[in-house]
């Protein structure tokens, strides 16, 4: 079985004991980390919305990302995935949920931030945990990878 695949069916179980919905925001992924949550079976007692903002002004319209963050610190990060985030939750209600943001290329890179840079963000409740991975690889390597990574993290929520 698909490792992704995989790891949607655990976190629909450590969703299901916590008795918890996830919520996601994504852009880089396009709505990949829905998708591989989604395919699981009885998805619909544990996943409660995606929002796929993949321009910045719907990153502003659907989560309430402040318009001046773009300017000062870029869509790629921290301050862009963490309001992300935090406007998922408070849109749908869920008490968990994963923002990610990132240059999956081929273009798009720069010196400070190259393909296969993506910010990522978790919240669960009133924590909130972001971090910057370095992906190597294609678009759909990095694409791959951040979906990984976003299940990934969802799942060590709650375990504290």
């Amino acid at each position: 079985m698909d490792p992704i695949t995989v790891l949607s069916a655990r976190l629909g179980e450590h969703l299901l004991r916590f008795n918890a919905q996830v919520s996601t925001a994504e852009s880089c992924t396009g709505g990949g980390i829905a998708e591989a949550i989604t395919r699981v079976a009885g998805s619909s007692a544990w996943f409660e919305a995606g929002f796929v903002t993949y321009s910045n002004r719907q990153k502003t319209r659907q989560l309430g990302v402040p318009d001046a963050l773009f300017e000062q610190v870029g869509a790629v990060s921290q301050a862009v995935v963490e309001a992300m985030v935090k406007g998922a939750q408070a849109a749908s209600g869920a008490r968990f949920a994963v923002a990610v943001s990132g240059v999956a290329g081929p273009g798009g890179g720069s010196p400070a931030k190259p393909v296969g840079t993506v910010w990522l963000a978790w919240a669960d409740g009133d924590h909130l945990y972001s971090e910057r991975r370095q992906f190597e690889g294609d678009r759909e390597a990095v694409r791959r990878q951040t979906v990984i990574a976003a299940l990934d993290g969802l799942l060590q929520l709650g375990a504290e």
